[in-house]
């Protein structure tokens, strides 16, 4: 569980570092499971957008109490996961990721998600770790975001240089096992691994049934952010759809 300080950092910095951390045997599971991804999808190499699409294995450490009570504590027990995601960034040439803010690209109303970001390799600012502007969600609100196709790039939207200040980033730097919360306005990216050393993460996106995922606005975006989140499925994770909007329909 977090403590009240933790909630109290969350609340300020919109992240913060668990104090609990997967044992060496999960994320060697994780690893093997991603190894066979890849040999299905080596289009996936430094960004996978939806690890549930192509096998339910990954669900299991998104359900794991330790993890849940400490999401539970942020956005509440009614809670649902709506995707989970793996950005690789492999050794010598792995991509970097545009500053952004989540909230950009997802069709959730209101927009409220809690992200867990699990370090499965050790992550530091040599392999190209994840980066906040903290104190930047507090706002409430998404800013502005310009579209970015660069190949170098996992992801297409980059927000507008004069939204932020780099100066002003933490670097997320966590042992393998470690994982973090972030909110879903947070600004944050981070830059490309030359490192010989892969920096693997795993996302695990937890909303609120509060809200409503709308799948007509995915599909209205999809184009446009690259991104097939209309065909998401839900999975209830705590309590009940307090929205009575949001469906969990297993789809492939």
């Amino acid at each position: 569980m977090l403590s009240d300080n933790q909630i109290a950092e969350y609340n300020k910095n919109g992240f913060v570092i668990l104090d609990y951390k997967l044992a060496k045997e999960e994320l060697d599971e994780i690893k093997v499971y991603h190894d066979l991804l890849l040999n299905k999808h080596p289009e996936f190499r430094d960004y996978c957008p939806t690890l549930l699409k192509y096998n339910l294995d990954f669900l299991k450490y998104a359900k794991k109490p330790e993890i849940l009570d400490c999401v539970k504590q942020v956005i509440g027990p009614n809670l649902a996961i709506w995707n989970q995601s793996f950005f690789a960034k492999p050794g010598i040439n792995g991509k970097a990721t545009p500053w952004h803010q989540d909230g950009e690209y997802w069709p959730i109303r209101p927009l409220a998600t809690c992200t867990v970001w699990l370090a499965v390799d050790d992550s530091n600012e040599e392999n190209g770790c994840l980066k906040y502007i903290p104190g930047s969600h507090k706002r409430k609100a998404t800013r502005k975001h310009n579209t970015n196709n660069d190949i170098n790039y996992t992801l297409n939207q980059e927000i507008d240089p004069s939204e932020y200040d780099e100066k002003d980033a933490f670097n997320l730097c966590l042992e393998a096992g470690q994982m973090a919360l972030h909110d879903v306005f947070i600004i944050h990216g981070s830059g490309t691994n030359t490192s010989p050393h892969s920096r693997r993460g795993m996302t695990m996106r937890y909303m609120p049934t509060s809200s409503t995922f709308d799948r007509q606005l995915a599909e209205d975006h999809a184009e446009k952010f690259k991104l097939d989140h209309q065909h998401r499925t839900l999975f209830l994770m705590g309590g009940k759809d307090e929205s009575g909007t949001n469906d969990f329909i297993i789809r492939s």
